[in-house]
């Protein structure tokens, strides 16, 4: 699994121009599914996500996780984040998972934030041509794949 990381002030996600979802202080979450991924990958994930320490603390120093600031989360599924370059200029996208192992995972991977952060978190439409509008605060963006743990 990738994931972009964005931590923001607000976002939302709209679909044929009706606002789906919105959040006010929290993340903004990309993630990509390829077919190698497992339940074990998506536990790593939450839980460093929600555990992550990139919110101000009363210093303003990134100290804090999205938990401790009762933040709120958008999960937006983004096979390009698979995308692969290496070759020519068109990016090939074989390593991203097709629909049918892609949307139980990212379905999975948002119902165990959900447990987790015990609210609910935002979603977009898996598929749909998506609008994300966000303010990315501070600008803090940090990427992960559970494939390469650095």
């Amino acid at each position: 699994m990738r994931t972009v990381l964005q931590r923001v002030s607000k976002a939302s996600v709209t679909v044929d121009g009706q606002i789906i979802s919105s959040i006010d202080e929290g993340l903004l979450i990309l993630l990509g599914v390829e077919d190698a991924d497992t339940k074990e990958d998506i536990d790593w994930l939450t839980n460093k996500i929600l555990n992550l320490r990139i919110f101000n603390d009363e210093n303003e120093v990134m100290n804090r996780s999205v938990m401790d600031v009762d933040g709120e989360i958008i999960v937006v599924s983004q096979f390009t984040l698979h995308a692969q370059t290496k070759k020519g200029n068109r990016p090939s996208y074989i390593k991203a998972a097709k629909p049918d192992i892609a949307v139980p995972m990212y379905e999975d991977f948002v119902q165990v934030l959900e447990q987790k952060l015990g609210k609910k978190v935002g979603t977009g439409v898996f598929g749909a041509d998506m609008k994300v509008e966000l303010l990315n605060d501070g600008p803090v963006t940090i990427t992960m794949d559970t494939k390469n743990k650095e």
